[in-house]
């Protein structure tokens, strides 16, 4: 039968560190089926979100949202994380002695396999689809197989479903191991009770003195797994059962390569109350099909008869990827999680300036009039990347504008354990100002920043209670020449940076400040220029990470790679990513951003080509495809034609795809029209535009032309390839469960109408839908040899006008 594995994180979110998923499976409506899509239907199309429809099965009302008898209240709720997988194993072939991954059992029949676990003992049983090992009070039990194992070049798997309690016991543990033909002479896994330790083991005369540990925690230990390969052995955790962590290794003992083994999954204690171990998938290897975040919990009845039909989505529609972003430079310092942050970017008819760091009780910026005239105009100037900015101009030093907040009691809490870091920009021709200054409650402590009066180099003067007011002058050049300036104050190491590079000088570090002052202080050295994006850090910072914010205000960061960028938009959405691919170019600034993390990164990504879409499994929730992952592209599996579901086959010819001219542009740059003129001749003009953040009109002109080589005329084509890939042999089966966007398939045998025998396609996306005893999946593909490149003097790849494409 099919193997679906369906878990939710209840009571965990996407940000939840380590969240501990619990297995939904034996509820799963099988019949109805389990439906996923994903990808794209084309290569020409954006990839959209995934979807996830699953048929629960809700009679004792454990799925009812608001349900306070349900084993999982409070936490059925939308955005809880989900995850879809299939578990396959490995049949047992051949004569003994069978290769340890063989042993294979789902524990799902409810009954003791006599084939697989002959030697069980102490009252083992199945419930509920797992394999439950009871820790009876001054006694033991176990599932024991026969010996006829071998560990070398082969590896055992489990999943620790469930955890004994101490109950009470001066000793209680539960354990995987494989046994020698010594007694006392084994390797596994075991979990004291007592402790809450989980311990790798190679164990002589029931003893291992180099046995490693760790404090056990359900989600990065419930997979469980020891692997033999090439004279090593591995003991490898995983918190899904397909991503797996070295914990230890060590050369693989002699008795392992010339024994055959038995295994072991027991459970002991000495006293106190009887509890249980269970154990799931021993031997399976797990697929992710799916991984996001619940959408909606609908509850239906028929008659008495109640169902939960859950629908998903995957991250690409999680609420911080498809929020509205701030500038790049707003959106790299909330990274860096200030305490107060100003950016001091409010519109012209503004009379005061808000903190958007989200620390509670920072009042806002207000104004402050000193004397009589003197203006302070909002949105007046310019700031780092052109953002605007205020401009103070007072009538004197004495008379004029600035700005005043009460940063409340919470800054002065952290302000108690972690010195201040300071952020700022601004620019001025007026020497001896205040730029900004921070003060006590009661003013008798201060921390005043300003230019100095002789040199314009950067001064901060302090003052303690009951002492004088002493100035402190970093080595920097004459700073009030009119230009832009980024600042980086570090009280803590006596640093600071401006325009990123850095001064030390040792300095007074006051505490206690509350009150912040912007452009002027105690009504006087009012400061003539602008300043904006005033940062407070006050936690445990480095000069070195503030310092890369000015590369941002001034550059936008033009010129990084896409692979760089894409990185860093995906960090704003509290997201990572990873690379497939080699070959990604340098892209221009997004400095104003405006729009969604999401919207952004598809701009990157239809910049070079490539592909962004979500992984399957947790930890890597973004996977970004560079194009030359396509280039040349070899099948990763063959099917036979005969063997697919043929209803749906078909070769596709058609202009749905053609593009024969393309007007190209970039930000700042040339607008260039390409054209294939016998296309056009052909079939008509066939017009698409291309607004591309590319550094250079020939990287523009480049893309152009690679578009126009690749579907001025486009051949037929393989749009759908259905196959039922549960009746398929287990590495077929498997193959195709490790298929996704970009890999691609090889057809064999196909009718003698076709154009040839073979085809290649490249997959773009599926639809799925895993029942029971089924598992279909609906392959939207496209032409493989869309992307061949030229390769010099292959046979192949280098027919001159017809494979002799170069690569962009």
């Amino acid at each position: 039968m099919t193997n679906p594995l369906v878990e939710f994180a209840f009571g965990a979110t996407l940000t939840s560190s380590g969240p501990v998923f619990t297995d939904v499976s034996q509820y799963v409506d099988l019949p109805k089926g389990i439906e996923i899509n994903r990808g794209a239907d084309e290569e020409l199309s954006e990839i959209q979100p995934s979807t996830c429809r699953i048929p629960l099965d809700n009679t004792d009302g454990r799925f009812t949202p608001g349900r306070a008898s349900s084993p999982y209240y409070p936490n059925v709720k939308k955005g809880v994380p989900v995850r879809v997988s299939v578990a396959t194993f490995t049949p047992r072939t051949g004569t003994a002695p069978y290769p340890l991954e063989m042993l294979g059992d789902d524990f799902d029949d409810n009954r003791i396999s006599s084939t697989l676990w002959p030697n069980s003992y102490g009252g083992v049983s199945e419930v509920g689809g797992r394999a439950r090992v009871p820790l009876p009070a001054g006694s033991s039990a176990g599932y024991q197989s026969a010996r006829e194992w071998t560990l070398v070049g082969s590896k055992l798997t489990a999943k620790l479903a469930t955890i004994p309690a101490a109950g009470g016991s001066s000793s209680a543990f539960c354990s995987m191991y494989i046994n020698s033909t010594t007694s006392g002479t084994r390797l596994g896994w075991r979990y004291n009770a007592l402790t809450g330790v989980l311990s790798a083991e190679s164990q002589v005369g029931f003893f291992d003195g180099g046995a490693v540990s760790f404090t056990y925690s359900p989600f990065s230990y419930m997979w469980l797994r020891i692997r033999e390969s090439g004279g090593t052995l591995y003991f490898e955790s995983s918190s899904n059962g397909a991503n797996w962590t070295v914990r230890r290794s060590l050369a693989t003992p002699a008795w392992v390569t010339s024994q055959t083994v038995a295994v072991e999954i027991t459970g002991a204690r000495t006293g106190g109350v009887t509890d249980f171990a269970e154990w799931d998938f021993v031997g399976a290897t797990i697929h992710p099909r799916f991984f996001g975040l619940v959408q909606q919990w609908p509850t239906t009845w028929t008659g008495l008869t109640s169902q939960a039909t859950i629908t998903c989505t995957d991250l690409l529609t999680w609420s911080s990827i498809v929020k509205e972003l701030q500038s790049m430079l707003v959106q790299e310092v909330l990274l860096d999680r200030p305490t107060v942050y100003f950016p001091l970017t409010e519109p012209s008819d503004s009379t005061s300036a808000g903190n958007i760091a989200g620390t509670a009780g920072v009042g806002s910026l207000a104004l402050v009039q000193a004397g009589s005239g003197g203006t302070l105009e909002f949105a007046g100037g310019a700031g780092p990347n052109g953002l605007p900015c205020p401009v103070f101009t007072p009538a004197s030093a004495s008379a004029g504008k600035y700005l005043a907040a009460d940063l409340g009691p919470n800054v002065v809490d952290a302000n108690a354990s972690f010195r201040l870091r300071v952020e700022c920009w601004f620019a001025t021709s007026t020497k001896d100002r205040v730029l900004l200054a921070m003060t006590s409650s009661d003013a008798d402590t201060k921390m005043i920043i300003s230019l100095n009066s002789a040199s314009g180099a950067l001064q901060v003067q302090s003052q303690s209670p009951g002492s004088a007011l002493v100035a402190t002058v970093w080595g920097t050049p004459d700073l009030a020449d009119g230009q832009l300036h980024h600042l980086v104050y570090n009280e803590f190491t006596g640093e600071v940076a401006i325009d990123g590079v850095t001064y030390t000088t040792p300095n007074f570090n006051p505490a206690d400040l509350r009150m912040l002052y912007i452009g002027g202080f105690q009504n006087a050295r009012l400061w003539n220029g602008r300043i904006s994006h005033a940062a407070l850090y006050i936690r445990s910072v480095t000069t070195a990470d503030l310092t890369p914010h000015y590369t941002t205000g001034t550059t936008g960061h033009a010129g990084e790679s896409a692979s760089t960028r894409m990185a860093r938009l995906a960090s704003y959405a509290g997201l990572s990513v990873t690379l497939q691919g080699s070959t990604f170019d340098a892209v221009a600034s997004q400095a104003d951003l405006g729009r969604s993390a999401l919207e952004h990164m598809r701009d990157i990504a239809r910049t070079e080509s490539g592909k962004l879409f979500t992984s399957r499994t947790t930890g890597t929730p973004l996977i970004f495809q560079s194009r030359d992952l396509r280039y040349n592209p070899v099948a990763a599996l063959s099917l036979e034609y005969a063997d697919l579901e043929t209803g749906d086959f078909e070769f596709a010819y058609d202009d749905q795809k053609m593009v024969n001219s393309v007007t190209a542009s970039r930000p700042g740059g040339a607008t260039q029209r390409v054209i294939n003129q016998a296309s056009i001749d052909a079939y008509g003009e066939k017009p698409q535009p291309l607004d591309l953040l590319k550094n250079t009109d020939n990287a523009v002109a480049d893309a152009a032309n690679w578009l126009i080589s690749r579907y001025a005329d486009p051949p037929p084509e393989v749009r759908q390839i259905p196959v039922e890939a549960y009746s398929m042999p287990l590495a077929t089966y498997r193959a195709l469960l490790d298929a996704d966007v970009s890999t691609v398939i090889g057809l064999t045998g196909l009718p003698d109408q076709a154009m040839a025998s073979t085809a290649t396609a490249i997959v773009e996306g599926y639809a799925e839908r895993i029942g029971q005893n089924q598992h279909r999946l609906d392959f939207h593909t496209s032409r493989a040899v869309t992307d061949t490149v030229w390769l010099l003097d292959d046979p192949i790849y280098s027919v001159l006008d017809s494979t002799t494409r170069l690569a962009y």
